[in-house]
């Protein structure tokens, strides 16, 4: 899967790994900020606390946008996860019906998955003194050569600008690939 270089990847096992990445990240902003000890400090209690919620939810990888237009900073993330049920694409529209707009849809390289949008007035949002809802966008993706649905959701509280964001999501989840392991497996290729 492709994103944008200005989306910073989290993993989110091991739990080292994870808050590695997280001091790393927070290491990059603030290169150069002697003078916010208190502001780096809550930044990285908000990141660590979204990787340590996306890790327990399953999650695989969480990624961030540092995307800008015109000096605005365009929020988003990526939320990778891994049920370890198989659903048809069909069987998943079916289930998320009446929960936001749902359908089929086929992702180029990747096959048959099931998308849902809708948008959700979020704790996080909440709490940061945003005034929009997010639009938040999720592919339900059945592996090929397992029990596993990957679960990929996508998330902005740029509510005013959602439409195009989502025609970023969309483009990123169209680049899903599987790749054979050694093994004979199929998996995930990022």
């Amino acid at each position: 899967m492709i994103t944008p270089e200005d989306w910073y990847r989290i993993p989110l096992q091991p739990q080292e790994q994870r808050e590695a990445s997280v001091s790393a990240l927070v290491r990059r902003q603030f290169a150069g900020v002697d003078d916010q000890p208190v502001l780096r400090r809550q930044a990285e209690e908000q990141l660590t606390g979204a990787a340590l919620a996306g890790a327990d939810q399953g999650g695989v990888a969480l990624y961030l946008s540092f995307l800008e237009a015109a000096g605005i900073p365009l929020s988003a993330s990526l939320l990778i996860s891994r049920l370890h049920q198989r659903f048809d694409s069909l069987d998943a529209v079916a289930a998320l019906a009446g929960q936001g707009e749902v359908a089929p849809v086929t992702l180029p390289a990747a096959g048959r998955a099931a998308r849902r949008r809708r948008t959700e007035r979020t704790r996080e949002s909440a709490k940061l003194g945003s005034q929009f809802d997010d639009t938040i966008v999720e592919y339900f993706v059945p592996a090929p050569q397992n029990d596993e649905t990957l679960i990929l959701t996508f998330s902005t509280p740029m509510e005013p600008i959602a439409d195009a964001m989502v025609e970023l999501f969309d483009a990123i989840a169209g680049t899903l690939r599987w790749q054979a392991r050694i093994d004979g497996e199929e998996s995930l290729h990022e």
